[in-house]
Parts: structure tokens; sequence; C-alpha cells
């Protein structure tokens, strides 16, 4: 059992968390907004600290699943940073979707201090957050991840290290990429469905036993159905994780036509007011057009 810190206690961080304290870790966490954490801490037990610094004092392992590239920075840099409050051996693992810009940048400063930073965003949503089956995808030092992967593990469905520094960053890019497609496609199935006079429960209970099956297909259907979206990954994260996507396929010169196409319809939804809606609300832009 290790002395873990954990900072960022969202929707998919405060159940991490609980998993950490659960499996007998001795956890510490913080949040922007300290209520969060003191909720956490009667909730699970472990301790809360009200700085990324003071978290970090002492802890083996450090994890990190907040919003950005600019909070991900607030919370390892700069004075009561937690870069600040690590010891020389200490590994940072890094859970948030952020560009491999600012992972290979906060790597080096990690580095230069005798601290590991491994990347490892995760895929798999609330629910796979709040029951442990999270897919999580890693670049770094193979021994820093070597460390780190048990206690990762705790909410884990996979883990596995892809590469070096910001690998990690670009599979979680690969699947996002995927998904944008995948949430159209399966947006325009249902709305199809509908203008058809098709039942579309009917439809998706054939459809999904074949090749058309996905994930989103399994487990957004219905609520698509019913028009109801105040649920899972909001569009305003969606349209934040697509825009590092392009960035990149400019740098790296990849096409990324659909992606670019759905990115667009996000912001469709978004001007609909549909910001914080689920990424599935791509089928309200259809309804709303006719």
């Amino acid at each position: 059992m290790a002395k873990v810190a954990f900072l960022g206690l969202g929707v998919m961080g405060y159940p991490m968390a609980g998993h950490l304290q659960a499996a007998g870790h001795e956890v510490t966490v913080y949040n922007r907004t300290a209520a969060k954490a003191e909720k956490w801490v009667s909730q699970h037990g472990g301790q809360m600290a009200t700085t990324p610094r003071a978290a970090a004092g002492g802890a083996e392992f450090v994890m990190a699943c907040v919003g950005n590239d600019d909070d991900l920075r607030m919370v390892c840099t700069g004075e009561d940073g937690a870069f600040e409050g690590m010891a020389e051996g200490s590994i940072f693992v890094d859970h948030t979707t952020v560009s491999a810009k600012v992972t290979r940048e906060l790597y080096a400063g990690a580095k230069a201090r005798g601290i590991s930073f491994v990347d490892a965003p995760i895929s798999g949503g609330q629910a796979g957050a709040e029951n442990g089956v999270l897919s999580i995808m890693c670049g770094g030092d193979q021994a820093a991840y070597d460390r780190a992967e048990p206690v990762m593990q705790v909410y884990a469905k996979i883990c596995r290290r892809i590469g070096d520094s910001g690998a990690g960053q670009m599979t979680k890019m690969c699947n996002q990429i995927a998904i944008a497609g995948l949430v159209q496609g399966l947006s325009e199935a249902l709305h199809f469905a509908e203008k058809a006079g098709l039942d579309g429960r009917a439809v998706v209970e054939v459809i999904s036993q074949g090749a058309a099956g996905s994930w989103q297909m399994s487990n957004r259907y219905e609520t698509m159905l019913d028009d109801h979206f105040d649920h899972g990954f909001a569009v305003d994260w969606m349209r934040k994780d697509l825009g590092i996507c392009l960035d990149t396929a400019d740098e790296t010169g990849a096409s990324l036509p659909v992606t670019a196409l759905v990115d667009q319809f996000y912001k469709d939804v978004q001007k609909m007011g549909g910001g914080r809606w689920d990424t599935s609300s791509l089928i309200k832009r259809l309804r709303a057009l006719g």
C-alpha cells in the first residue's frame, strides 16, 4: 500500500480517489473547491489538503485528473504546485486529457527535479470511473510506469504503456477521434429510424448484434431516443479534446476530415445551449434541423 495524493475531484477523479482509499492506500485529496474535498473525506476517510503542494508532501504517487492544459500546469508548477512538495523518486501520474505538448513540458520539468511523470489519460466515462473499469493509456519511462501500474489497476479494466512521454495523450486523441465519428453515425441512424417511422428500440436490438454494434450504441441509444442528455461526458469537454486532436493533426500532417466536421456539429450543439449535455446530444442537432 502506498501514500497517494489525488488532485481534482470531478466526476472522474472523485470515484477514482475513492477506489484508492478503499483498496487500502493512504490518500490525501486536493480540490480547487474545498467543499468537494471535505465531502470526499467525510465519505471515504483519508485526508484533504488546501494546496497541491501540501497534498503531495510525502506522497509516493501523485495522481491528477483536472480540466485542461492550464489547470494541469497550475496544480503541477508554481510555489503551491505539486512538484514543490514531491520528493525525489516520487511519481506524478496525470489522468487529465491534455495536449502532448504540455505533457512533454511537464515531463521535462519533473525529470529535472528527480521526479517521474507518466501521462495516463482515461476512457470509460463516469460509469467506468465509478465501477473501477477504466481504460488507461500511458506514456513515459518504463520504470516509472511499472511502479505506477499496480496503483492504477485499482480503477482500471486495462492499463497499458504505449510509448514515451506523450504517447498516452496521443492514444487518447485516437480514442476521441474514433468516438466522434461513432456518435455522429449513431445519431444519424436513430434520427433516420425516427423519420422512417420505425421503432428505434427494435432497430437497435437487431443492428447492435451485428457489425454496427458499439459501446456507444449499447450505452446511449435509449437515452438518445428519450431525448435525455444530462449525464456522461459533456459537449464542452469533447470540443476541448477535439481541439487538441485537430491542432495535433496540423502538426503531424494527419488528415481528420470527419473529426473536423463533427467538431463543428458540437459547436452547433453549444449554440443550442447544450455545452453541458452529454456528447450523444448530436442527435438533438439533427432533430432541430427537421
